[in-house]
């Protein structure tokens, strides 16, 4: 009894903090600053890709727990029965990546993706197997690939409590939305690090022009890596005395960390082509920095959500229509835009927090950065 009342208090509390952090926080672009060639969808995030919902359960609890769920369903049918071409790549491959192998060797994904912390990747996997298996259609399925990712919170949050359930996972997919999404401390971004200022949950999106397709890529990331910051071209990180390999310079800490990147696209795009599209991803992750380092589990998830495409499961052919390989070169300009904005909101819309054994991190000073971005 005490766990479900714990459940539905934490619900409460990660209701009322994220509306809060909506009014209170801004996204680079909202601020002014317009990065990239290209358009933004209506709301400048991965909902903006047709049928792509994103929901979080974020646990706020005491003065140790500071983690969460953040679930992303590709589109609103069966995703078992109806499956998602897909691949994955990883950048540096230290991190808890679950499912990949099967990704790879098929090319498509059959659930959502779920992102959590390091040592709840197990919880993860339990909830999506449930959501799966509770599903009308699939009740003889006997095997399931849940996708899940994770970054490493334990800094900010009293890992080894191991406090996400795998009923806060299905709770997550299954309040997952569209239009806005909530940023920042929220989700599986809840006690994330970046670039030793508070991360999170960052997201955008680019439309490309109807002369290249019109197609949509939507990115949404969650930060827990360092580097040396910039941010739309000014070395933000050198100017703050924040930084990698500081302590072997003059002015001061390394960081180590992790990062998931999930790109979906209503193009339709292959396995093969998908991870060249993911590849694109990293350098995005490259604009805003990072440098993917030796304890960095920096993964990227590539779907195509083309509906003519998804792959009907159980049938012995499947006619597919696909892009040119000549057609490839907007879709990663636009990957590595999206990326690059989606990692910079994660700063922007994080707050300063407190967390395990009353260890602070403070978010990014943004008035500072906002006057350096001004007189660059």
């Amino acid at each position: 009894m005490r766990k479900i009342f714990l459940v539905f208090s934490l619900f409460t509390i990660a209701f009322a903090c994220s509306n809060t952090q909506l009014l209170a926080q801004k996204t680079l672009r909202e601020l002014g600053f317009k990065t990239g060639i290209f358009a933004t969808g209506a709301n400048n995030a991965i909902t903006d890709v047709p049928g792509v919902t994103v929901g979080h359960v974020t646990c706020i609890v005491g003065d140790d727990i500071r983690t969460g769920v953040t679930a992303i369903v590709p589109h609103q049918g069966n995703i078992f029965r109806k499956k998602v071409p897909a691949a994955i790549y990883a950048g540096n491959g230290f991190g808890k990546l679950a499912g990949v192998t099967q990704v790879q060797e098929l090319g498509n994904i059959e659930t959502p993706i779920v992102l959590t912390n390091t040592l709840n990747v197990a919880a993860g996997i339990d909830g999506i197997i449930s959501y799966t298996l509770a599903q009308k259609g699939n009740e003889s399925v006997r095997s399931v690939n849940a996708v899940v990712g994770e970054t490493n919170d334990g800094r900010l949050n009293n890992i080894q409590a191991r406090y996400v359930t795998p009923e806060m996972v299905v709770e997550a997919i299954n309040s997952a939305k569209g239009g806005p999404v909530e940023q920042g401390c929220v989700g599986a971004g809840t006690g994330t690090i970046c670039f030793d200022f508070k991360g999170g949950i960052g997201t955008s999106s680019r439309v490309l022009p109807e002369s290249l397709g019109g197609y949509t890529i939507g990115v949404i990331v969650q930060t827990n890596y360092g580097g040396v910051l910039e941010i739309d071209g000014v070395q933000v990180g050198q100017k703050l005395g924040e930084f990698d390999f500081k302590q072997h310079i003059p002015q001061a800490a390394s960081l180590d960390g992790s990062c998931m990147m999930v790109v979906i696209t209503d193009a339709p795009i292959d396995a093969r082509n998908l991870e060249r599209v993911a590849k694109r991803a990293m350098m995005g992750l490259a604009k805003t920095g990072g440098i993917a380092s030796n304890g960095s589990g920096d993964y990227v998830i590539a779907l195509s959500v083309a509906p003519e495409n998804l792959l009907e499961d159980g049938k012995k052919t499947h006619t597919q229509t696909l892009l040119d390989n000549g057609q490839m070169s907007p879709i990663f300009c636009a990957t590595i835009e999206a990326t690059a904005e989606a990692l910079w909101n994660s700063l922007f819309m994080a707050k300063t927090t407190k967390g395990y054994k009353g260890r602070e991190v403070k978010a990014l000073p943004v008035e500072k950065v906002v006057e350096m971005l001004k007189n660059r």
